[in-house]
């Protein structure tokens, strides 16, 4: 690692919303994959990314990249292949081995593949620049531009609108529509394939860790959950709620550190 400290992107983050969390990850992991050895770290309210590149570059890559069902015939549950540049396959939400399949927030009529793709357009009608988690909207299918899509529940200023016990009601079952920030959704859902959170001792209770020092994915994987313990990292705790009285359906809630 270098010594020398230059960020080439740079993006606000709340760190207590764990989908901006791990949509860093993302950011991080997506970043690695364009120009290798791209390293990353946390400072004050932003998350630094030093690469051979720019933020714009990088989301030019990011919208326009195929994004495929590995399974055609159940898009609602298969795993995703998002293509050129980057070649990942995300599949975390089949994964019970290693508790993947937890954070799986959607279930039921919820299209996963149909979601991505929106969330993937979406960041195209948003400002692309620091305060790219901030953006909010209502996200419209790519291939039907008419109709809406509600996102993951990544972002937990959705989650926290979403649960009954804050608002009185669920807006999910009454099927109602709200912003959506589509560059939080979609790059948690590929931040989450490397990146998870460590369990705690209370039920559906996880916790992260955002470190000060740049480091590559490759390392960031296992400081983040906090398997390698490393100086000046910050802990948060946070929930994966159910957002239904059928409790099929999930979200992440805010996180508070710990």
């Amino acid at each position: 690692m270098s010594n020398t400290i230059e960020p080439s992107i740079r993006v606000k983050v709340d760190l207590t919303n764990p989908g901006q969390f791990f949509a860093c990850c993302g950011l991080l992991e997506l970043a690695d994959r364009l120009w290798p050895v791209a390293e990353g770290w946390f400072k004050n309210d932003e998350f630094y990314i030093r690469a051979a590149g720019t933020l714009m570059e990088l989301l030019d890559k990011i919208i326009s990249a195929e994004l495929n069902p590995i399974n055609p015939n159940d898009s609602k549950a298969s795993p995703i292949y998002l293509s050129n540049p980057f070649n990942i396959t995300l599949d975390w939400w089949t994964d019970e081995s290693s508790g993947g399949k937890q954070f799986k927030t959607w279930a039921g009529s919820m299209d996963c593949v149909r979601i991505a793709r929106a969330m993937q357009q979406g960041i195209k009608h948003i400002q692309r620049n620091e305060y790219l988690f901030n953006e909010g909207m209502v996200v419209y299918d790519p291939d039907q531009p008419n109709k809406k899509v509600e996102p993951y529940y990544f972002d937990a200023r959705r989650g926290q609108n979403a649960h009954a016990l804050d608002v009185g009601f669920s807006p999910d079952e009454l099927s109602m529509e709200t912003t959506a920030y589509p560059a939080v959704e979609f790059l948690c859902l590929v931040g989450l394939q490397r990146c998870r959170p460590a369990p705690i001792n209370e039920r559906r209770q996880f916790k992260y860790f955002a470190w000060a020092h740049p480091l590559p994915i490759i390392i960031v994987q296992a400081v983040m959950n906090g398997t390698l313990p490393i100086p000046n990292t910050a802990a948060y705790q946070f929930e994966v709620a159910f957002r239904s009285e059928q409790k099929k359906h999930k979200s992440f809630l805010s996180a508070t550190p710990i």
